[in-house]
């Protein structure tokens, strides 16, 4: 399952979406993920669903690779599904002692799937699409405004983007040592909860210690270079907005406007 994380991850193409300037995708990507919690009914969340394997198609990533990124919270979607389908009053279809199926609980659990569904998706373009250097230049120049109180810009987005780009690291670290104990004998898959807890502390520790010094070395690269923060520090491509980039923030609020009023039209 840790290898099909793909949050964090690049997957280098020339698209139409990865050359669009790493603000836009950061501005819509947000505006994307706040827009979703508007969304009512199942005919919005299915017309998004079309616009959104539109962009996928755009972007030349393949939509397995997308899906892949699905499977390790495949438990979350199954809880939140199993909760809002017995938990949410209304008109009963169905009922077994204390456990209630209703018609309201059908309509807002397949809704709430969908959501998180979207909502993974939409994020995991956004790291797909744009590189983890590129991805923190957008941020420090959305963000650059509040330098003028203080607030360490600068430093807030180099953290982001090398969480980021540490995440798929971390992720085959974790694997590997999983790997190496399981073939010291090593059981993460039977037993309750409380003894697969105890048998992750073998593969903690050591992920730990490994974290730790990759962070050292990390520091010591850097220190090594001369780095001193962003005071002074120029760019070998700066960020310029493009007739694309207006183009696409077009698309994105006709687009999104549309599936809002859809209750309204029809």
């Amino acid at each position: 399952m840790l290898k099909d994380m793909t949050l964090g991850q690049y997957y280098p193409v020339d698209s139409r979406i990865h050359n669009l300037d790493p603000r836009t995708k950061f501005l819509i990507s947000f505006a994307y993920i706040l827009g979703i919690f508007l969304l009512k009914t199942p005919l919005q969340y299915g017309v998004l669903f079309l616009g959104l394997l539109a962009v996928v198609r755009l972007s030349k990533v393949p939509f397995s690779f997308i899906l892949r990124g699905v499977k390790p919270i495949l438990f979350i979607l199954v809880f939140a599904f199993v909760m809002n389908l017995f938990l949410t009053p209304g008109e009963i279809l169905w009922s077994f002692w204390k456990l209630k199926i209703t018609k309201e609980g059908i309509k807002l659990a397949l809704l709430m799937v969908a959501r998180l569904f979207l909502l993974i998706m939409g994020s995991s373009l956004l790291t797909l699409t744009t590189s983890p250097i590129k991805l923190t230049y957008g941020m420090e120049s959305i963000f650059s405004p509040l330098k003028r109180f203080g607030f360490p810009v600068h430093e807030m987005s180099m953290m982001m983007g090398i969480a980021l780009r540490f995440i798929p690291t971390l992720t085959a670290e974790t694997d590997k040592i999983m790997k190496a104990q399981m073939a010291r004998g090593a059981d993460f898959e039977t037993g309750n909860i409380f003894k697969r807890a105890r048998a992750l502390v073998p593969i903690l520790v050591p992920l730990f210690l490994s974290s730790i010094q990759r962070a050292s070395e990390l520091a010591d690269a850097m220190e090594a270079r001369c780095y001193h923060g962003g005071e002074g520090r120029t760019r070998l491509h700066e960020l310029i907005y493009k007739k694309n980039d207006y183009l696409a923030g077009i698309i994105f609020i006709v687009f999104f406007g549309i599936i809002l009023w859809l209750p309204k039209i029809i």
